[in-house]
């Protein structure tokens, strides 16, 4: 960018104004003013360029040319549509005098003179079909081996085609004069019971009211496309504000129900733990039921004095049993002579054992 580049942007605006002039320059473009938020150089960038650049994305030199050509394009369409509407023109006029024919007599003179412009309106149909154009090549055969001059030949007699082009005026002003009062009665049907001369008068003034008409009719469609681009970036614009409000609305119902989880388990936890006192009293009492149902007063008192003394008894075992395993923890410390040792020790006590039980037994015997 030059110097003066900047100078001009910052005339532009600042902030949202100057997003708000780049998104009204470029109406074609597919842009929000976040992506400009995000994008302060890009932003720069189209706000230089609305100086240079029309709403339609085009330069002040190619859009002369183009309003240059669009004019040109205007007149020949200008003129082709005029001929054109003169040619539909006398079209209808032949179909409503075969149409009037049909249903009563019609003058000779009439007959003549529709039949004569019927005949010519062909002829030159023919002609201009026969006429080659500049873009196909002069060698290439013409329709039906015919040439223009040999369709010319069967035009009516001079005498007839000069007195329908002498009528031809004054038969055409009638026809667009009903067809100017047909259009004038169904654009406003009241006036179809007033005079002929208020008629005549509004009918002259009918080409203003059409085109004002025509420019209001083309002033809302620019109001509705202008409505549509609005209502598109807004709709843009509502549906990320509802994205960010989701996703708000997701975050808020995570953290609530973080928060909330902890009392929601410890009451849980409460309710299970008053159920399972709950259950475990009523097996009790089902157990106490049972034994009520099952032994007399005395038979439980006695099976809980056996139960106590077996308990004791079983504590003392258990008791004598930790001894033990504390001594032969001992033992073990001493290593694989002592157990060597203590093996020897048994062996010798058995010995003892046998040779004193074999010495009662001869002792006994030798009484006897």
């Amino acid at each position: 960018m030059t110097d003066s580049e900047p100078v001009s942007v910052a005339a532009l605006g600042k902030g949202d104004s100057l997003h708000q002039q780049v998104l009204a320059s470029f109406p074609l473009c597919d842009l929000t003013e976040e992506d400009l938020t995000q994008n302060p150089q890009f932003c720069k960038l189209l706000a230089t360029l609305t100086q240079h650049l029309d709403p339609t994305g085009l330069t002040g030199p190619l859009k002369a040319e183009l309003d240059k050509a669009e004019q040109k394009l205007q007149g020949q369409r200008r003129h082709w549509l005029r001929s054109e509407s003169l040619h539909r023109a006398l079209q209808e006029m032949i179909q409503d005098h075969c149409v009037r024919k049909q249903h009563a007599p019609i003058p000779p003179d009439q007959n003549m003179f529709y039949e004569t412009m019927r005949k010519c309106l062909l002829v030159a149909q023919c002609v201009q079909q026969l006429t080659p154009s500049s873009t196909i090549s002069q060698d290439q055969p013409s329709l039906l081996g015919l040439t223009p001059q040999q369709v010319i030949e069967l035009m009516p007699l001079e005498k007839n085609v000069e007195r329908m082009k002498q009528s031809l005026p004054r038969e055409l002003e009638k026809h667009l004069r009903t067809k100017c009062l047909s259009l004038l009665g169904y654009y406003q049907p009241d006036w179809e019971n007033e005079s002929e001369g208020l008629r005549n008068t509004k009918l002259s003034h009918l080409s203003v009211q059409l085109e004002k008409e025509k420019k209001r009719a083309e002033g809302l469609n620019e109001s509705s496309r202008e409505n549509q681009v609005l209502l598109q970036r807004q709709t843009q614009l509502y549906l990320s504000e509802m994205a960010k409000c989701v996703q708000l609305l997701q975050a808020l119902i995570l953290d609530h129900r973080l928060k909330i989880q902890t009392d929601l388990d410890r009451k849980k936890l409460d309710y299970f733990e008053g159920k399972c006192e709950l259950v475990s009293q009523k097996i009790k009492a089902e157990m106490v039921e049972i034994q009520l149902d099952t032994y007399s007063a005395d038979a439980i008192s006695a099976h809980r004095t056996i139960r106590g003394k077996l308990e004791a008894a079983l504590k003392a075992s258990q008791v004598e049993k930790q001894s033990l395993e504390l001594n032969l923890a001992s033992f073990e410390i001493l290593g694989k002579e002592f157990e060597t040792l203590a093996e020897e020790y048994c062996r010798l006590r058995q010995e003892v054992e046998m040779k004193t039980w074999a010495l009662t037994e001869f002792t006994k015997n030798k009484n006897k």
